[in-house]
């Protein structure tokens, strides 16, 4: 009886997933300890303490309650001479719109390099559509690199090197989008069928001619789309990076914050806001139409 017990199949299942079952709890509770081990140090190093969360919130209510404008109802419509007015707050319009202008186009310019860059790259890093490892290797640990620094340290770098001006901006967002999107871009690339690229191969056709006319035409709507999200992304990162001196409205917003001109923060906030929230707008109904090109192919 014993035999047959221990040679019972169904015993034997209940038995090992017994030992699973014990095996994955004293798992799950080692990992337990080490995530609070982990947290209790970051918060530790954080110094994310509950009476500093307590005296630094009001200081928020401050600041946000200092940036907003004094503004009238009955003297909303006058001149940049009458406080109170929308004219008043936005004195400056002319020079904020100029620089968000720059802004944009550092985006754009800087996006439209870094896409080309990343389309480039991203098939060697594809892993199935190379054949040598190393190549596969070194492309992806330029894509690592690309993206793995964030951008305004690039714009540090290039500020450095060609001095405050739009120009360390473009460079820092291509760079930094090259590596973004040709992550992406080869992501999209390992999930392509192998049909239409074995039938560019069966006609004699090289690496290149498999690329382009077996690997392109499936994975161009999703590239596309990949691109209009990274340029609503690389707006936003363009506002910021002017805090380094790559120009655009970031350095003026730098600017305004450094020396106290509250009404002046908001202003440009609230631009940057409504900016951001049109290319958004656009960039997504863009994206869906692109991905809905897919269906077609």
């Amino acid at each position: 009886m014993t035999d047959l017990t221990a040679q019972d199949p169904v015993a034997l299942f209940e038995r090992h997933r017994a030992e699973q079952i014990r095996s994955r709890r004293g798992q799950t509770v080692l990992a337990i300890i080490l995530f609070v081990i982990f947290l209790a140090f970051s918060i530790n190093v954080s110094q994310f303490f509950t009476e500093k969360l307590a005296a630094g919130f009001p200081k928020i209510g401050d600041y946000l309650y200092d940036i907003l404008p004094t503004l009238e109802l009955s003297k909303l419509h006058l001149d940049t001479e009458t406080e109170g007015s929308l004219a008043y707050w936005y004195f400056n319009l002319p020079t904020y719109l100029q620089l968000l202008l720059q802004t944009i186009n550092m985006a754009i310019f800087g996006t439209l390099i870094g896409a080309v860059l990343g389309f480039l790259i991203c098939f060697p890093a594809s892993r199935n559509l190379v054949r040598g490892y190393w190549i596969y290797f070194i492309a992806r640990r330029i894509m690592e690199i690309a993206r793995g620094v964030p951008d305004v340290i690039y714009a540090l770098l290039f500020v450095w090197a060609f001095g405050i001006g739009p120009m360390a901006g473009v460079f820092a967002i291509a760079i930094h989008s090259a590596g973004a999107l040709g992550k992406m871009f080869a992501e999209v690339n390992e999930n392509v069928s192998t049909g239409p690229i074995e039938g560019v191969r069966a006609t004699g056709g090289g690496w290149f001619e498999e690329m382009r006319f077996g690997v392109v035409p499936q994975v161009w709507p999703n590239f596309l789309s990949y691109i209009w999200l990274r340029l609503e992304i690389n707006i936003r990162s363009s506002s910021i990076i002017g805090f380094v001196g790559a120009g655009g409205i970031g350095q003026e917003l730098y600017y305004v914050i450094n020396f106290n001109h509250y009404e002046e923060v908001s202003a440009i906030v609230l631009l940057v806001i409504l900016t951001v929230t049109i290319v958004d707008l656009i960039s997504e109904r863009l994206r869906h139409q692109a991905i809905g090109k897919e269906q077609l192919l």
